[in-house]
């Protein structure tokens, strides 16, 4: 008898426990070799979040079904999900983790529109730290595998312009009974809406 052709390369034992969907999942593979010490680090530099919350907030919106989060399922197979993760997790660890990402985002949201709201910042400096918080956003969703066009970036940009343009107007009406905008002469009212 003669050999036969190459057959298929036969999963190992561990492969065959791996869900297909934990296989098939390539979000953060553009990090792969990575270590969570140096993704932390980079997003420690740049956010309120680590990287452990970043990690836990992406799969639990990626695991999520019908009747809620796959938290066994990702906490599991945490190694497989995320390069830069070497440790399995509770389905209460990846809760927490998932609930502290949550808190952080509120916080930093009411934080920055304060600071919009309250007049600390020019249009000019309030521009700046939108495009910089607008860079970071777009190289972790680059590096969750996500691909935006040009056409969407700038979409997204003009969209969150107009959107604090208007944060400015209004703020400015709620904290003055009548203001002009220094930039445009603009007379506000704390009446008008």
């Amino acid at each position: 008898m003669t050999d036969s052709p190459e057959q298929d390369e036969v999963p190992s034992e561990e492969q065959l426990d791996i869900p297909a969907d934990v296989q098939s999942y390539d979000k953060f593979s553009k990090i792969d070799g990575s270590t969570y010490d140096r993704a932390n680090q980079f997003l420690r530099d740049r956010t309120y979040i680590t990287a452990r919350e970043w990690a836990m907030a992406r799969l639990c919106a990626d695991f999520r079904t019908e009747t809620g989060v796959e938290m066994t399922k990702i906490g599991d197979n945490l190694p497989h999900l995320v390069p830069f993760m070497t440790d399995t997790y509770s389905p209460q660890a990846v809760n927490q983790a998932r609930s502290s990402f949550e808190d952080k985002v509120r916080k930093a949201g009411a934080t920055f529109l304060y600071g919009a709201m309250s007049d600390f910042f020019t249009a000019e400096e309030l521009d700046d730290v939108m495009y910089e918080a607008t860079e970071v956003a777009k190289f972790l969703l680059e590096v969750e595998g996500v691909d935006l066009s040009v056409e969407q970036e700038l979409k997204a940009e003009e969209n969150i312009t107009e959107v604090m343009r208007e944060v400015r107007e209004h703020s400015a009406a709620l904290r003055h009974d009548e203001v002009s905008c220094p930039e445009c002469g603009h007379q506000f009212d704390a009446d008008d809406s």
